[in-house]
Formats: structure tokens, C-alpha cells, sequence
């Protein structure tokens, strides 16, 4: 009988083994890193499933979904179908996604998480990081590829001609009397859309929809008509046009690295990519974001994305509160920098060695983060239901404004019209 006892407490005790093997919590991690940025994810994932997953019993397993744009659309398809059970536990996001995320039944917060882990010590994170993705009062999750907009420049091109750095758009005007444009040379190349206007609208106080660019509330309006703001900025963006300066197209990455666009805004994430295409071909300088006149404030807002968890088990939502906690550390943040051009989203990451040895040999880096950090709280980035068509809109009737030579009042009221019509309607659907 005793015998018989001790077989059978070996077996359950051999069950309870194997149970608690089985017990190892699996969660799926949606992201939108590619090239350099997607091989130190994937390095950041196996790290993290070697270490404290293993300590932990946690194994991510890291799935590409695409650009944001193709992950937000999955993600939007899964909640209309209703299938939460198929979301990932833990998902990159987005500008594009923060609405419907914030809507979500199945949304999983950080507000609900540090509910849950009152312990949690987030004072470490930059707080602009962190403003960015809060969205109505809600903080939605943790900035993981934080950036914002900067300045590109050939410095061999404007050193030859004896000028600096542009700081304003008559900066940039100016240089078309200092260099030749001819042949298929431009001096600068850019069409204004959601994020470079919301830029360039804060610059001079004022936001481009209500609700604070929709960071309070859905935003159903412009918010830079009655003020004057949107009439002042094509105002100047059309002077800068006519100097000769600015050609009425997107430019590209290509034509700066052969040198035939001298000049280009684009996220400082393209740091690293950028120093390492041109090479000893010309020497790459990074400025801050051009103001629209010399009246207008310094600064532009944060741009990149973010980490956000979705409502499965106890297990799943504890894990990923770890994943994204290390994703988000001074370690991972410092690093990611380096091999990339993002700004840390870790505040005591830009207080490391790997840190402070990179903006030594590259002072290209810090530009971004001391732009971010002098930019005005009061400026926002976009947050709007429709954020794709109202990002094309922009766009093309910023071309119209400058290929029809209409005049500033008149390109206001197209941007009015059309803009306005996108946000009606999606209230209208949306009520």
C-alpha cells in the first residue's frame, strides 16, 4: 500500500512537472521594423527570449506585418470581425492606429497595466516620447521608435558657397541666389503633408484640427482657419516657391545621396542609413526642423511608434508588460539608437557610455533629441479618424495651391474644403 502511495505521488508530482513546463506563456509580437531597424528587433526578441524569458517562462515570438500602414489595416480588420482572440498580445503602432486602438474592446493600456503593476517605475521614459501616446486622457502604450523631423543637408554644397545651415524658409530662398539649379538640381524638394504641416502650423501657434490636434478629443474641425495660421504658412511656403529655392514635389532619399537635392526634411530615424549611402561623398549635416519665419518658434513634434498590448489572459497581458518594459529599457533604447538614428525613448539611455560615444563621433544624432526636448509642449502631432485620406488630401492640394498659382486665401479654402469634408464625414459614419 505504501509502495503503491509513494508510485502514485512520484507520478503526480511528475504531472505537476510537466504542467508547469506546459505553463511557459507564448505571446505574439506584431511589428513594423525592416532592413537594419527589423535585424535588431530580431536580435532584441531572440535576446530577450534567452534571458528573462527564460527566466521568466515567457517566449516571444516576433511576426512582420509590414509598414504601419499594413499592420493597422490587419489590426483593424481582426476588430471588425470581432476575432480579438486572433490579435497579437503585443503590437507596434503607429499615428495611424491610435483611434481605433483607443476604441477597442480588446485594448489593453498602459493606464490598465500600471493598475495591475502599481510597482512599475516609468519616470525614466522622455516625456514627449510618452505625451505623444496618450490620446484623450488615455496612455496607450510605451514609445518604442521615437523620432521627429530634421533637416538634411549637403554641407560640402553649402560650405562651397560660404552658407550655413538654413534656419528659415528665406534661408532656403536665399540660397537659390548662391546655387546653380540648373540641369535637374534642386535646392530643396518637399510637398507639406499631415505630420510637416502640424510642424510647421505649431511653429506659429496653432494647431492644425481641434481638440488640440485630436489628442483631447476626435478632432471635426480645422483649427487654423480663423486664426490666420494656415493662410501665413502658404503665405511663405509660396514665396519660397517662387525664389526659385523649392521644387513642388516629394524629392527623395535617392536624389540627395547623388547629390541632386541638396536639402531634404525627413525623420531623423535616417540618420544611420543616410551616413552610411553617402559615405565620403559629401559630408551629410543634420539641422533642426526650418520655421516658417522668423517670428515662428523652434521645433517639431514626435513622430514614430509605439508599443501597445491587447486584453488576452492574466499570463499574456503580465508577459507582455515585461516584453515591452524591456523593449523600452536604457539598454535596448541606447543600442537601437546607435543602429539606427531613433531617438532613445529611455531618458537615462542618453546618459550611457554607447551614448554619449556615438553623438561624439557623430554629432548628427543628437541633433533630433535637442530639438525634441526645446520643442513647445503646446505642439501636437495628428490624431484624426481618417488619417490616411486626410494625409493624400494634404498633399495634393498643397501641389494644386502651386501648379494652379492660386493665391493663399484661395488654397486655404480648398485645404478647408476638402479637409473639412473628410472630417464631417467620418464623424457622420462614426456617431
Amino acid at each position: 500500500m505504501k509502495k503503491w502511495f509513494v508510485i502514485a505521488l512520484l507520478s503526480v508530482m511528475m504531472l505537476c512537472t510537466i504542467s508547469a513546463q506546459a505553463e511557459n506563456t507564448k505571446i505574439v509580437f506584431w511589428h513594423s521594423m525592416s532592413e537594419e531597424a527589423g535585424t535588431l528587433m530580431d536580435s532584441y526578441v531572440k535576446s530577450f527570449n534567452e534571458t528573462i524569458g527564460k527566466e521568466q517562462g515567457i517566449e516571444v515570438e516576433a511576426v512582420f506585418q509590414g509598414t504601419y500602414a499594413e499592420s493597422v489595416t490587419k489590426m483593424n480588420s481582426v476588430l471588425s470581425a470581432g476575432q480579438d482572440e486572433t490579435l497579437p498580445d503585443v503590437l507596434q503602432l503607429d499615428a495611424t492606429g491610435k483611434v481605433s486602438y483607443l476604441a477597442a474592446e480588446a485594448a489593453y493600456t498602459v493606464d490598465e497595466a500600471l493598475k495591475d503593476h502599481p510597482e512599475t517605475d516609468l519616470s525614466g521614459m522622455l516625456a514627449p516620447a510618452m505625451s505623444n501616446w496618450s490620446l484623450s486622457g488615455v496612455q496607450l502604450g510605451l514609445p518604442f521608435a521615437t523620432s521627429t523631423t530634421v533637416l538634411y543637408y549637403n554641407k560640402t554644397a553649402l560650405d562651397a558657397v560660404g552658407a550655413q545651415a538654413p534656419d528659415t524658409f528665406a534661408d532656403i530662398a536665399a540660397l537659390a541666389a548662391l546655387i546653380s539649379t540648373e540641369g535637374d538640381t534642386v535646392i530643396y524638394a518637399s510637398v507639406p503633408n499631415t505630420p510637416t504641416l502640424a510642424n510647421w502650423l505649431g511653429q506659429i501657434g496653432s494647431n492644425l484640427v481641434n481638440y488640440h490636434n485630436g489628442s483631447e478629443g476626435t478632432a471635426d474641425a480645422l483649427d487654423c482657419l480663423e486664426n490666420g495660421a494656415l493662410v501665413t504658412f502658404l503665405t511663405e511656403w509660396k514665396n519660397l516657391y517662387l525664389s526659385g529655392a523649392l521644387s513642388n514635389t516629394s524629392g527623395s532619399t535617392d536624389a540627395f545621396v547623388a547629390g541632386k537635392q541638396l536639402m531634404m526634411t525627413s525623420s531623423s530615424s535616417n540618420v544611420a542609413s543616410l551616413l552610411e549611402k553617402v559615405g565620403d561623398t559629401f559630408e551629410v549635416g543634420v539641422a533642426g526642423y526650418p520655421r516658417v519665419n522668423a517670428g515662428a518658434a523652434h521645433g517639431a513634434t514626435v513622430n514614430g511608434s509605439c508599443l501597445v498590448m491587447f486584453d488576452h489572459s492574466e499570463a499574456k497581458k503580465n508577459a507582455a508588460w515585461t516584453f515591452i518594459q524591456y523593449l523600452t529599457s536604457s539598454e535596448i533604447q541606447a543600442d537601437f539608437a546607435r543602429g539606427t538614428g531613433y531617438i532613445p525613448s529611455n531618458q537615462k539611455a542618453t546618459e550611457s557610455d554607447v551614448w554619449k560615444e556615438l553623438v561624439k563621433e557623430f554629432p548628427q544624432y543628437e541633433v533630433a533629441l535637442t530639438q525634441l526636448m526645446n520643442t513647445p509642449d503646446t505642439m501636437r502631432s495628428v490624431t484624426v479618424g481618417p488619417s490616411a485620406d486626410f494625409y493624400y488630401a494634404i498633399m495634393n492640394d498643397m501641389t494644386d495651391y502651386l501648379d494652379a498659382d492660386m493665391s493663399p486665401d484661395e488654397g486655404a479654402d480648398l485645404m478647408a474644403e476638402d479637409l473639412g469634408g473628410l472630417l464631417e464625414q467620418y464623424k457622420r459614419a462614426n456617431q
